[in-house]
């Protein structure tokens, strides 16, 4: 049969599941987004910026069963998606970027777009394809899937010549694709030495990550026999239930809150499931765990890397958690919980009325407002991040308390996430609440993309803390210098800025508008309309986060460089910077 590259193309992407593709026409594209218009299946999403089709890309990967997926213009058009595509590699995110590609039949150089595509993707995709033939289009497309949700799934580039999309040439057929996926077998000598040090613990604590997102009930299992505290990481949140009584909070050293850092003061043996002690989750490495660590991932390269662990079990979760759950339930009698689940919700209460006491001078006590939005949103509402302070705020204050509900960008740490992925997640899950938490630095960043979601009858919410600067940033200059620099934002319309682009737009300027702006808010949304909400956020009280994390880096000066850095900020502080 004679058919186009794009049509090819178009057959793969159906049958690998694809429901969305985000990115912006051009001329090396083109047809390829014909063959997508005349799809049932596949929905092509214009947005205002490829960097947000990345975000959307990623967050359709975080939250549903379909791969996200760009189909963008060369050149330009990958450079734009890169900060998305990047979030997406560091953070395990699988994603298909389908790039056009300069012509392949002609002899003229110098074409638009001609730039080595394959080289500026390699450092930051899995693997990167180029179509040079017709018969190999949809073999390619199959193999790139299986690479980006293979292992530690991540992004993976493929670039679709333009001649070969225009063009027809001849293949056999268009085969189905097969939908089995191998794992790593797991090492059942390995599970039981595992639950045995488990078993002898005294204090054993659990800390999950990301890659624990769909064994929940079994780490529940694991940690109600063995009464152990469980600790997120910044993507795990939501991995254990925020508001089970053994959830102690958001990592486990010097930048945990109060409830954490006493759950796991004596902890004796670790098991950490899905995560790799990246510099987040461990407040710039300060959490550290005991010797006795036992290390569940599917990437064999994050297993001691960090720390050295005496049982490394590399493997998927969904596979290998359900063995230990059972290998730990059958070890004996399960312990009492009690002391332990009391002792963390004293200290999750002591913390939460030092934030109470708080005065936020007129302003939004972030406290009262992620307890007043917990009270007015469903729990399998989806709770997405930004970068910046308000995402610590979020994972000390605000609990989540299903699996799958709450996203953000972690390692690359990329500002201009949450908007474009609410926008995302909220079109592939109309029927759930998709509310974003966003800084006024990083709205600035991709807010523009509302006009995407008043286009499309979206009906997202974007709580915006405006406090007129980059406050984690902020924070981290003004402790140890007594003074910031370059982080004042814009002032911003946001009244205006809504209008413009087709929101509604909200107003909470204290606690005490909070319940009925949060109410009107979630009411608008309701109606199919994205919503706008300035919230005059009060940041002068700085999350336990900043503070651990800037003393962790402090301890790890030598002694002349602490006194020169703390007498800078004495002497800054009484006679002034």
């Amino acid at each position: 049969m004679k058919t186009t590259a794009a049509a090819l193309v178009r057959h793969a992407l159906e049958q690998v599941g694809v429901r969305y593709t985000f990115g912006i026409p051009g001329v090396h594209n083109i047809e390829l987004y014909d063959e997508l218009l005349g799809s049932d299946q596949i929905q092509p999403v214009l947005v205002t910026h490829e960097g947000a089709g990345a975000f959307m890309a990623d967050a359709i990967s975080r939250a549903t069963d379909s791969i996200g997926t760009l189909v963008i213009v060369p050149a330009a058009g990958i450079t734009h998606a890169l900060s998305g595509v990047g979030e997406a590699f560091l953070d395990g995110v699988p994603m298909l970027i389908v790039s056009g590609g300069i012509r392949t039949d002609l002899e003229h150089k110098f074409q638009l777009h001609d730039v080595d595509q394959q080289a500026i993707m390699r450092p930051l995709t899995k693997a990167q394809y180029k179509i040079e033939r017709y018969q190999d289009a949809i073999p390619t497309i199959y193999e790139a899937y299986r690479t980006a949700v293979s292992g530690e799934p991540g992004p993976v580039f493929v670039e679709i010549p333009a001649n070969l999309q225009l063009l027809t040439g001849e293949v056999d057929g268009m085969p189905a694709f097969d939908t089995e996926l191998t794992h790593p077998e797991v090492d059942a000598q390995a599970i039981g030495d595992a639950a045995a040090m488990l078993a002898a613990a005294e204090k054993p604590g659990i800390f999950v990550g990301w890659g624990a997102r769909d064994v929940t009930a079994d780490v529940i299992r694991i940690a109600e026999h063995l009464s152990a505290p469980v600790a997120t990481t910044l993507q795990g949140l939501g991995v254990f239930p925020g508001d089970h009584p053994l959830h102690a909070g958001f990592s486990f050293g010097p930048s945990a809150v109060p409830a954490s850092q006493n759950a796991f003061k004596d902890c004796d043996v670790m098991l950490a499931i899905g995560t790799r002690f990246a510099e987040i989750c461990t407040g710039s490495y300060g959490a550290v765990p005991p010797e006795k660590l036992i290390h569940i991932d599917i990437n064999p390269d994050a297993i001691g890397a960090n720390h050295k662990t005496p049982i490394g079990i590399c493997a998927d979760a969904r596979d290998a958690v359900p063995a230990l759950a059972d290998a730990v339930t059958a070890s004996g009698e399960a312990r009492d919980s009690t002391q332990v689940a009391a002792a963390i919700s004293r200290d999750k209460a002591t913390y939460r009325e030092a934030w109470h006491k708080h005065d936020p001078k007129g302003r939004v006590n972030p406290a009262r407002f992620f307890e007043e939005l917990r009270v007015q949103l469903h729990d399998d509402a989806i709770v997405i991040a930004d970068d910046g302070n308000h995402t610590f705020l979020t994972a000390e204050l605000m609990s989540i308390n299903k699996g799958g509900t709450y996203l953000s960008p972690t390692d690359f740490n990329c500002m201009g996430y949450c908007v474009p992925a609410t926008i995302a997640v909220k079109m592939a899950m109309p029927e759930r609440e998709v509310i974003g938490i966003v800084g006024d630095g990083a709205f600035l960043m991709t807010g523009l993309e509302s006009v995407t979601a008043a286009g499309n009858g979206i009906g997202a919410v974007w709580f915006v803390f405006n406090d007129g600067e980059l406050a984690q940033i902020a924070q981290a200059q003004e402790i140890p210098y007594q003074r910031t620099a370059c982080v004042d934002v814009g002032n911003l319309n946001y009244e205006a800025f809504a209008a413009a682009t087709g929101a509604a737009y909200v107003n909470i300027a204290n606690d005490s508008e909070l319940h009925d702006g949060i109410e009107r808010a979630l009411s608008m949304a309701a109606q199919n309309k994205p919503v706008l909400v300035n919230v005059h956020i009060d940041y002068s009280k700085k999350t336990q986060f900043t503070v651990g994390t800037v003393q962790t880096n402090l301890k790890r000066f030598d002694t002349r460089n602490k006194l020169r850095i703390v007498g800078r900020a004495l002497k800054r502080r009484i006679f002034g910077s």
